[in-house]
């Protein structure tokens, strides 16, 4: 058992017991050799990188570098991982035997620690097979949302994807949702964490995964969930013969991710000519080569591929999704030549308004309205409130991260409610509830059937957006990021916010914008609240205060779980009618530049910029 943190033994003498304890476990020959290598070259820095702490299991589950080490992803951070998840199922679910799991995984590898998503899947699905556990094993890649359809749909106990979604190509991750087919949250995330650490040594046979292959306990959900989810899916479609006959092109990108096939059978199910996908960027690839960064949030740079494709076949329209696609962008040709890129609040609202109008169509009884609901986080737009508050149905907001949106989609679907849509600005689109998280490829194919029928009415998705804003009220956003590796800083940051006159106080304006109301979800305070207290619950864990001010507008400051980012969300909304766009933009640009200078103080705190 490793001596936890603060139990009295110096730094030195747990990290030789970390690593004495590394050697007699680790099986895997190329992490084995690394730190035996690290150890001989009495490389102390390197060392304590790999052995420092162990990563953290969170309601995210787990992310880090792939390499050897407690604070990395390899084979024996799996296998002690998903012991301490086998074994808190087990006192969590009676019926774990009967029910099993499912586990799936995207096409990250590093080969120079022999880790990769496959190999990680199989030794998690042998931890739990070796348990007497069914597992259903994807037997090739999926999109993570493949994992949340299958326990839903299947009826499991809990489900594992191993994945790291858009981050950079060293990183992997382990993502884990619970028997209601929603992301964990608290307390699970506690109660795995202490199971993992109660089950670091590896089981009898937890490095032999080639006895999974011969189990009765594996099955293989690939056809079956394949053919399942599109089947569903196909209840999403609204214009089929619209569909057929459209002349709008499409280009697609999988960001040599997990996407291409799955997007080209959603097409195919909605009766749209399948987009012309990028060949450098279709097939998987863990070196991600022809990007900084397999993001298709950092906008343009990612697209270039897609934009030059476009162009040459006279595509209108590039949809991206991020590697292990749950996420979406949406980028579209304007009159003028240039390619806008939407951005995740533009996106949402565009589907929002048509989820929305569609589910009108088949629903003339008003009376369904009072059940029907859609949700987006705290830091997404406030333009589904704004439509919910003309068409009359319910609008809800919750903390940050489709954690949340899932496990309250799922609270309202059993209390008999409809959920249409759900969203977040960093291009997370839940639009059909049959799975509950984020899902890349329902809402390509979805936003490909908006831009066809609005094609056949003469519309471009911009102009749609535009009478969007027209009729509901425009929200201009503004969204970005400063990185700061140091937590010591981040904390000093956000502590001279909560103390910005020396007097325990938070500051009363910006510049020269008045600030009218203050939210702090790390402490619990909410000054728009009768008893000062926030609704939405808090965490003292993570950082995030959200200041609106007299003029309309809103602004959250808040900390990454996963990344080493302080992030910034604003935004204007003004009532419906004609607003003045450019003025509004103005003003936010304005509002944005004076909480960058006076709230985070970039040349005080020494914070990165977003690379642009």
């Amino acid at each position: 058992m490793a001596a936890p943190e603060g139990s009295g033994l110096g730094e030195d003498a747990r990290l030789d017991q970390e690593t004495a304890q590394w050697l007699r476990w680790d099986k895997n020959s190329l992490t084995l050799e690394a730190v035996k290598r690290l150890i001989a070259e009495g490389n102390k820095e390197e060392l304590r990188k790999c052995f420092g702490a162990r990563m953290e299991f969170g309601t995210a589950g787990l992310r880090a570098a792939m390499g050897p080490g407690i604070s990395r992803m390899n084979d024996l951070t799996i296998i002690q991982t998903t012991q301490g998840f086998c074994r808190y199922l087990e006192k969590q679910f009676s019926d774990l035997k009967q029910k099993g799991i499912v586990i799936s995984f995207d096409a990250r590898a590093h080969p120079s620690s022999g880790g990769s998503s496959r190999r990680f899947a199989r030794l998690a699905a042998t931890t739990f097979i070796s348990q007497g556990i069914p597992v259903y094993l994807f037997s090739d890649i999926t999109p993570t949302p493949f994992v949340p359809f299958t326990v839903s749909h299947l009826k499991l106990c809990a489900g594992i994807m191993i994945t790291a979604s858009h981050n950079p190509k060293q990183d992997n991750g382990y993502k884990v949702y619970w028997d209601n087919g929603a992301q964990i949250i608290s307390p699970h995330d506690k109660g795995i964490s202490q199971a993992i650490e109660e089950n670091l040594e590896p089981w009898p046979q937890a490095w032999d995964d080639s006895l999974i292959d011969s189990s009765p306990l594996l099955h293989n959900p690939s056809a079956s969930i394949n053919n399942d989810y599109f089947e569903d899916l196909k209840k999403y479609c609204f214009h089929r013969s619209v569909n057929r006959e459209t002349k709008v092109k499409f280009v697609h990108t999988s960001v040599h991710g997990v996407a291409h096939s799955f997007v080209q059978s959603a097409f195919k199910a909605f009766d749209l000519v399948p987009p012309e996908a990028v060949p450098e960027q279709k097939d998987p690839d863990p070196e991600f080569p022809t990007v900084k960064y397999p993001n298709p949030e950092e906008g343009k740079g990612v697209l270039t591929l897609s934009f030059a494709l476009a162009d040459k076949t006279k595509a209108r329209i590039v949809l991206a999704n991020d590697p292990d696609a749950d996420r979406l962008a949406v980028a579209e040709k304007q009159d003028s030549g240039e390619w806008r890129v939407f951005s995740g609040n533009e996106l949402g609202a565009l589907l929002g308004w048509w989820l929305f109008t569609s589910w009108k169509e088949k629903n003339q009884d008003r009376s369904a309205l009072k059940d029907t609901y859609m949700l987006s986080s705290t830091v997404s737009s406030k333009i589904l409130r704004a439509i919910a508050l003309k068409e009359g149905f319910h609008f809800e907001e919750t903390l940050t991260g489709f954690k949340w949106m899932g496990n309250r989609a799922k609270q309202l679907i059993d209390q008999g409610k409809t959920v249409l849509f759900a969203f977040e600005e960093a291009i997370g689109y839940m639009c059909c509830p049959f799975v509950l998280d984020k899902d890349g490829v329902s809402a390509a194919v979805i936003s490909a059937e908006l831009a066809s029928f609005l094609a056949s009415k003469n519309l471009s998705l911009s102009q749609q957006l535009k009478a969007i804003y027209v009729e509901y009220g425009y929200h201009i956003t503004k969204a970005s990021y400063f990185i700061c590796h140091d937590q010591d800083t981040i904390k000093k940051l956000f502590e001279n916010l909560r103390n910005y006159d020396g007097k325990n106080n938070y500051p009363k304006a910006c510049g020269k914008f008045e600030i009218s109301a203050i939210r702090d979800l790390t402490t619990g305070y909410d000054d728009s609240q009768p008893d000062k207290k926030a609704v939405l619950p808090t965490s003292k864990s993570s950082q995030m205060i959200t200041f609106t001010f007299a003029n309309g507008g809103v602004a959250t400051m808040r900390t990454s779980g996963t990344e080493p980012k302080i992030k910034y969300y604003a935004e204007l909304c003004a009532p419906p009618g004609n607003s003045d766009p450019e003025q509004l933009k103005k003003e936010l640009n304005e509002l944005v530049s004076a909480i960058e200078e006076h709230f985070f103080q970039p040349q005080k705190y020494n914070l990165q910029p977003k690379a642009d």
